[in-house]
């Protein structure tokens, strides 16, 4: 049966009469009546307790039923947001403050200097290079890949002469790339099109060719099977890639494994691993031909090397040290045990590059950065001096270069680059974009709110200066909370606008997350996964607390594992927020792990297969299982992408139908399906900014807006 909801707004059009403007009163039908979707009887048994999975033929994305209900779903969405008076309107605000050109930090390679550029609205970014003589030409746009937009440069690696590059591309947002060789001074390509790579970069050895990582093609749905044995490869110029040689995986099983050449081309590195945390390292003496040696025979710790000099090793680790730190060792006593430290922990997280001969330690204090610059024996420099407070980051290049790049950004402040000399230390403005926003009009402020458990937790709130703190501003909170990814303050145009109609844009530091280092990302794992929840609960009763903002003005907002993190929030608190957004979420908690590369984030959620205690604690979150027939939830719109090979849309599309039959009251539940569209990589600007449009169309809208201020 097809459930209806009706619901009439009323709004007010201007109308022009003489020198005197009258309202006359319209209304607009916002009648919603969802898809039907049939329910299938599928039962799963785990540990002796039979569970319903009615949604369960939604996963099969060849299905021409699942794309019927993916289209019928779109036709009663995007007629919803089509209603919507001011849609349009915002749409060209965000498009006029979106159209401003953008440039990278330049890179040198070979004869020639590269950067990337977009005109403002340009679907793609376009690589461009100069000659020592300062002539540009492009040398990859994007944009001529797909008519559409939906093919993306997905990765670009060169020599170390800079006589070759090997680019990858994305076609519809997937995670599967091929793989192009060109030579750079013609542009022509050489030899065969590498197919089916994926979760990989390019690393060259001299010019006889490059390793990459991929998984074999799984049979049934490239975009949903489960790819569970990651390989490295070593392709040779000029042979078939059926030829390809395994080097690393095909005996050893590992999810995740990658494969780099060190910068003097003497040494592969090759990082191993089972789940999103912890890695083994292993070597190879790529000068003698050796055979693979292992370094760390764990996953205990996360260790990247981050150069070398002669046999002599540098690692950035959290061995011994959950905030990191760098080490040394010597190929000739390469185990843990034999590492001395170069950079010591300290109470501050850190990142470090390297870059013109010198090592660059970017330290995370309270989400927002400072960095010290060393050099090689591990004398400090100099602290380098930011132009403010917010996050900066960069100072990569190889060692010979004498000017480096890096760039800095907070919420207010669009992303600036500065070219650094690392002699004198100093900072100059390389490039500052001229964006039609009036940064000092807004302000961001920091503060520290207690969880439920007594944890006190950072949040960043960014306002227009003189906001009134009366509980009617609408309120965007955004988080993420997981996998040691750690959201720092960026410009977003999107949230520009957001702020310009009087919005309010919170960030709290949740647990799961890297803002403290390991014990902080622990914190928010498996069996402590609840800790997020209640830091993102907290946050939204601080800022009704506070009275930023209110229930009937609140939104939340999350993608990835933040679109876990909405879904378990509206299903536990559905009384807290107006509306809710998760993006490209992973819903179903059960069974995550059984699709695409799923099962290597066990480490942050644990399986359903794992322990009944480890079943129960997420059948006690999921959200597609805690939906509650007869519950009033918020305004809910969920956006996923038809290609998304990362987090598959069978997530949203089955808490979307859960939502559906179960709704109660007048709030509209609607699931955006982007057609070509994946987790988010490589999208359009137009769609980016379609996307943005619908979210706060769709948002201010239901807080009972019915006119922009801007």
């Amino acid at each position: 049966m097809k459930k209806s909801i009706t619901f009439l707004f009323v709004i007010a059009t201007l109308v022009a009469c003489k020198k005197e403007e009258k309202q006359e009163m319209k209304e607009v039908d916002m009648s919603v009546t969802y898809p039907e979707t049939k329910k299938v009887d599928t039962t799963d048994t785990y540990f002796g307790e039979q569970l319903q999975d009615p949604y369960r033929w939604l996963e099969d994305d060849h299905s021409e039923e699942t794309k019927a209900w993916v289209k019928a779903e779109n036709e009663v969405t995007f007629g919803y947001l089509e209603k919507i008076p001011f849609r349009n309107k915002l749409k060209e605000r965000m498009e006029k403050l979106w159209n401003y050109e953008k440039i990278s930090a330049p890179f040198k390679e070979g004869n020639y200097t590269y950067f990337y550029k977009n005109d403002g609205l340009q679907n793609q970014s376009v690589l461009y290079r100069k000659d020592a003589s300062g002539k540009e030409e492009v040398f990859l746009d994007p944009n001529t890949f797909s008519k559409d937009g939906t093919t993306s440069l997905g990765g670009l690696n060169f020599t170390k002469d800079g006589s070759l590059a090997a680019y990858a591309i994305s076609e519809g947002g997937s995670d599967w790339r091929k793989v192009i060789v060109i030579n750079t001074e013609t542009k022509e390509i050489i030899g065969d099109t590498i197919v089916d790579v994926k979760f990989s970069a390019m690393s060259w050895y001299k010019n006889e060719g490059f390793y990459y990582s991929s998984y074999d093609k799984p049979t049934g749905s490239e975009l949903s099977a489960k790819t569970d044995q990651h390989k490295l490869y070593f392709h040779k110029l000029g042979t078939p890639q059926k030829e390809d040689k395994i080097i690393f995986g095909d005996k050893l099983k590992r999810r995740y494994v990658s494969g780099g050449v060190t910068e003097d081309e003497n040494y592969l590195i090759i990082s191993a691993s089972t789940s999103t945390t912890g890695n083994e390292l292993y070597y190879k003496d790529l000068s003698k031909n050796g055979t693979i040696i292992n370094i760390i025979d764990n996953f205990e710790s996360n260790n990247t090397i981050i150069d070398n000099v002669g046999t002599k090793f540098y690692v950035s680790t959290d061995y011994e040290a959950p905030n990191q730190r760098v080490v040394t060792f010597d190929l000739k006593n390469p185990k843990q045990e034999n590492w001395i430290d170069f950079i010591p922990e300290t109470e501050n997280v850190l990142s470090p590059a390297t870059g013109g001969g010198y090592i660059f330690a970017e330290y995370m204090k309270d989400a927002v950065s400072y960095i010290k610059q060393y050099d090689y024996e591990g004398k400090l420099v100099r602290d380098i001096e930011l132009p403010g407070i917010g996050s900066a980051g960069g100072f990569g290049g190889k060692k010979e270069e004498t000017i480096l790049y890096y760039s800095f950004t907070n919420y207010i402040t669009p992303g600036t680059i500065y070219s650094y000399d690392p002699k004198t230390g100093k900072s100059t403005v390389y490039q500052k974009p001229k964006v039609d926003f009036k940064s000092d009009n807004y302000e961001s402020k920091q503060v520290f709110y207690t969880s439920k458990d007594g944890t006190k937790v950072p949040m960043i709130i960014t306002y227009k200066k003189g906001i009134e703190l009366n509980g009617k501003n609408p309120t965007m909170l955004y988080g993420y909370g997981g996998f040691n990814i750690s959201l720092t303050p960026s410009f977003n145009v999107a949230n520009a606008v957001w702020l310009e109609n009087g919005g309010v844009y919170a960030v709290p530091n949740l647990r799961g997350g890297g803002e403290y280092g390991k014990k902080w990302h622990d914190a928010g794992t498996q069996m402590q996964k609840q800790n997020v929840f209640d830091d993102f609960i907290a946050a939204a009763e601080y800022l009704i607390k506070e009275k930023y903002t209110s229930s009937d003005y609140l939104a939340i907002s999350g993608r990835s594992n933040g679109g876990l993190l909405v879904g378990a929030t509206m299903t536990q608190r559905p009384d807290l927020m107006k509306v809710a957004i998760p993006g490209v979420g992973v819903l179903d908690m059960l069974r995550y792990h059984t699709f695409t590369a799923g099962a290597g984030w066990a480490y942050d959620y644990g399986t359903s297969e794992q322990s009944k205690e480890m079943y129960d604690y997420l059948k006690g979150y999921s959200p597609v299982h805690n939906v509650k027939t007869g519950t009033k939830y918020p305004a809910t719109l969920i956006t996923t992408g038809d290609h998304d090979d990362r987090v598959v849309p069978a997530h949203s599309f089955k808490f979307a139908a859960e939502l559906q039959a179960k709704q109660t009251g007048t709030n509209p539940t609607l699931i955006r399906i982007d057609v070509n569209a994946g987790h988010g990589a490589g999208k359009s600007v137009s769609a980016i900014i379609q996307e943005f449009v619908d979210i706060q169309a769709f948002t201010l809208y239901n807080m009972g807006v019915r006119e922009l201020r801007k």
